[in-house]
């Protein structure tokens, strides 16, 4: 199938510790990991998609931001690799970007490398940067409760109809 989930990582499927960088902080949003594990089940592609301008800011490197990524893929456990491809935009808000949410570059990247149908697959994260990722790639777009805001004050999602859950395993239980 080619059918594919970009994943927001902070307020997704981990609880969002504002520029994480230890990975002991880790911690998993309850049903993140059975949610990725029916998506698999489904035969839907994942992709992780994550904005760290803790990088362009000095905060933290980009291999903290790795080390984060793999102690949440080591408590998910399920079989390596979990995503298919993964993109740690650096990028501050107000720096030059290329990956930085809502671009969708990445996601039109990964639709075009594995011949994905954009209208098989869905960006599911917790911001407006998410879902203007989404809808500038032209795929569904879906929102969690699980971040700092609600996904209901989010024009794009009182606007365009996108549908909000309470957290991930919500939203993957809704998969056919």
């Amino acid at each position: 199938m080619n059918r594919a989930l970009f994943l927001d990582r902070d307020g997704t499927l981990i609880v969002d510790k504002v520029y994480l960088a230890d990975p002991a902080g880790v911690e998993l949003i309850p049903g993140a990991a059975g949610g990725l594990r029916r998506a698999r089940s489904l035969g839907f592609r994942l992709f992780l998609f994550t904005n760290q301008s803790g990088i362009g800011r000095g905060l933290h490197s980009l291999e903290d931001a790795l080390r984060v990524n793999a102690r949440m893929e080591e408590l998910l456990g399920l079989p390596a690799p979990v995503f298919d491809g993964v993109c740690v935009a650096p990028e501050a808000s107000g720096q030059p970007s290329l990956y930085r949410k809502p671009s969708p570059r990445f996601i039109l990247e990964k639709m075009a490398e594995h011949s994905l149908d954009p209208g098989e697959c869905w960006m599911v994260g917790d911001s407006a940067a998410d879902v203007g990722a989404a809808l500038a790639a032209g795929i569904r777009a879906a929102a969690v409760r699980t971040g700092r805001v609600p996904p209901e004050s989010l024009p794009e999602v009182l606007q365009g109809g996108v549908p909000v859950f309470a957290d991930f395993g919500s939203f993957a239980a809704t998969l056919i």
